[in-house]
């Protein structure tokens, strides 16, 4: 289970993303992105997160590579995403 919440910060939008991200709750975070601005200018706050699975470093991986910001990204979901982004 997670949630997001909102936050305007200039003209970057932050996702502060608390709980568990797993792949069976992507689509909402999915859509939940789609409703905000250009990824350019998205910042996902991950310092909450306490769980995730391979599925949800593919979509962070993604959303990075797309030029949205990781901020507070935990070590080993870094380290999972530069694995991923090396095969």
């Amino acid at each position: 289970m997670w949630k997001v919440s909102r936050v305007e910060e200039g003209d970057r939008i932050v996702l502060r993303i608390l709980g568990r991200l797993e792949g069976k709750g992507l689509n909402e975070l999915e859509d939940a992105l789609a409703s905000q601005a250009e990824i350019e200018n998205l910042t996902l706050d991950l310092a909450d997160v306490k769980l995730v699975d391979h599925d949800t470093v593919r979509f962070l991986a993604n959303c990075e590579n797309s030029g949205a910001t990781l901020r507070n990204c935990p070590a080993y979901i870094r380290a999972w995403i530069a694995a991923e982004n090396a095969s």
